[in-house]
């Protein structure tokens, strides 16, 4: 997958959060794990631009730490939307499971910029 292609996968995936979210309930759990998920989830392509970006090799390896932690985070916010039966779960699988495939490209990624 090219950069280009990673970062309109990337924002697709935001706006598939953000309707996640649109459709949490308007209680306090929903409200908290909104706000936490809008964060993790949208900074996964914000943070991953900012990574094609960098002026030095570390700054590239630097960002992309941060994208596969965001990723890894959107998983666990992702987690508990489902087994705190914030939503049904068949409403959140397709999102996590992608959430956990972000983890795992960013991660081997990251992994291999550095031993570059």
């Amino acid at each position: 997958m090219t950069r280009e292609e990673l970062k309109l996968r990337t924002k697709q995936f935001a706006l598939r959060v953000m309707k996640l979210v649109d459709a949490l309930p308007a209680n306090t759990k929903g409200r908290v794990l909104g706000s936490q998920i809008m964060r993790s989830g949208t900074s996964i392509g914000a943070n991953y631009r900012a990574a094609c970006r960098g002026r030095s090799r570390a700054e590239f390896v630097a960002k992309l730490g941060t994208v596969a932690e965001e990723a890894d985070e959107t998983c666990y916010w992702l987690e508990l939307i489902m087994e705190g039966n914030v939503l049904k779960k068949r409403l959140v699988e397709s999102l996590y499971k992608e959430a956990g495939e972000w983890t795992a490209i960013f991660t081997a990624s990251l992994n291999s910029a550095r031993r570059s």
